[in-house]
This record gives structure tokens, C-alpha cells and sequence, in this order.
């Protein structure tokens, strides 16, 4: 006897066989738009899997409303984890703009330190006018920018990792996202002025102190802002001396 074919079993197969998922709703198609009892459906899951093949196939070929909301009121961009799969979102129509019961935007919501704030800072940039490629190139450089003082702090002649105190909060909606990469993971080279900045602010003795770290938040900020002002890249490349 043939199993039921129901929108909990085909959320439970998103994860691990999205493709089986595809070939079943070419069977029932009538499930590509129904939603669990918390309102979650399978553009929410193909979307918080990363899932793009999905998400593209639900949209264009079974016309899922691209901002199918839960019972939450937040459509799949609120379970984004990747630029990459924000991105696509984007493409696809999902709304930038859309709040969910609590009245927040998915950068509002995803703006926090156990969300996706890359996502998030990702998400700010294209609502401010940019393209969706140089939205995802200013977050990429910006963050690269920030990971590198902070590998730097942590090479500063500190021996026991666990006397590294985590740096106090960064201003506004500034976020660090600490991580390590391979050499060739990390793109174009990153722009000698702040490379320098980056080195002599890490060597300083006072670094771990709160002076220091006030230094790096105004450093992290600079690169920011200089960013987001008209993709031109970060203000020490545009100084004129």
C-alpha cells in the first residue's frame, strides 16, 4: 500500500531529498502551496535548507506565492542563512520589505548575533538602492575587512586563547563576523591602506584594552560607511592626498 502523500511528509523530505520533493509535486502539485499548522511551507524549508533548485522550481514551475507567510507573518526571506540564498530570494520576487506580526523587516529580524547578521547586513545594503551582485560584494569585502583585525587580534602575541576577552558591542547596527578562510576563499586583495590600519591597530599593546577595541569599532564602522557610499568602495580608497 502506497504511503499518503501529506505537506508534513514532504517538509520532512526537504532536507535531505529535495529533488523527491520536485518529483512529488509533479504528482500532487496541489501541496506546493499548502502550509504545515504553524503556517510553514515548502518554500520556508527550501529556503532555511539553502535549497535554491527548490526554491526556484516552487516558485516558477508550481506558483507558490513568492511572499507565502507563516503564522508568524514572515515569508521565506526570514529563514534565509546564506547571501546566497537571500540573493535568489530577491531574484525570484521575494518582497525586501516585507514585516512580520512583530513589524520587522528580515534584516531587522536576522540583525542579531544569533540570527545571520551577514544575511542581515546583506539584506540593508540592497534595500538601499544596490543591486543584489553589489550588495552581496560590499558585505563580502566589508566582513573580510572585519574578520582580518580580528585574526590579527587574536596572532597579537597572545599565547592563551582563553585571556582573548570578547570585544565590547560594535555601534549601531555594526557586526563582526569572526571566521577563518582558505587563501583562496577570500577574493580580490584587500585594500593596502587598510591592511595597514588593520596591522598597526593589532600590534598596538593596548589593543585588548577598551581604548583599543574603540579603535577597531571606529576602524570596522569607517569601512562600512565608506562602502555604502555609492558602491564606490571603502573612503581610503577614494582619499585624495
Amino acid at each position: 500500500m502506497s504511503q499518503i502523500i501529506t505537506i508534513d511528509r514532504l517538509l520532512n523530505l526537504v532536507p535531505d531529498s529535495p529533488d523527491t520533493v520536485i518529483n512529488q509535486l509533479r504528482e500532487h502539485p496541489e501541496l506546493a502551496s499548502q502550509q504545515d499548522s504553524h503556517g510553514y511551507s515548502l518554500l520556508h524549508a527550501a529556503t532555511s535548507y539553502g535549497h535554491i533548485q527548490l526554491a526556484q522550481s516552487l516558485i516558477k514551475d508550481f506558483n507558490v506565492d513568492t511572499n507565502i507567510a507563516d503564522e508568524d507573518g514572515e515569508t521565506a526571506l526570514f529563514n534565509a542563512e546564506t547571501i546566497e540564498m537571500a540573493k535568489e530570494l530577491l531574484v525570484l520576487g521575494v518582497s525586501i520589505d516585507a514585516k512580520n506580526s512583530e513589524g520587522q523587516t528580515a534584516a531587522e529580524k536576522l540583525d542579531d548575533e544569533d540570527e545571520q547578521p551577514m544575511v542581515a547586513a546583506f539584506l540593508r545594503q540592497a534595500a538601499g538602492g544596490s543591486s543584489v551582485e553589489e550588495a552581496a560584494n560590499v558585505v563580502a569585502q566589508t566582513g573580510g575587512a572585519a574578520n582580518s583585525a580580528m585574526a590579527q587580534a587574536g596572532t597579537n602575541g597572545v599565547d592563551d586563547p582563553a585571556s582573548v576577552h570578547a570585544p565590547p558591542p560594535l555601534p549601531g547596527n555594526v557586526k563582526v563576523n569572526v571566521g577563518t578562510m582558505d587563501a583562496g576563499e577570500a577574493g580580490e586583495e584587500p585594500d593596502p591602506e587598510i591592511r595597514r590600519r588593520i596591522e598597526e591597530l593589532a600590534a598596538r599593546p593596548d589593543f585588548q584594552t577598551e581604548e583599543g577595541q574603540a579603535e577597531l569599532r571606529k576602524l570596522v564602522t569607517e569601512i562600512i560607511s565608506g562602502f555604502s557610499q555609492d558602491g564606490q568602495g571603502p573612503a581610503t580608497r577614494r582619499r585624495v592626498e
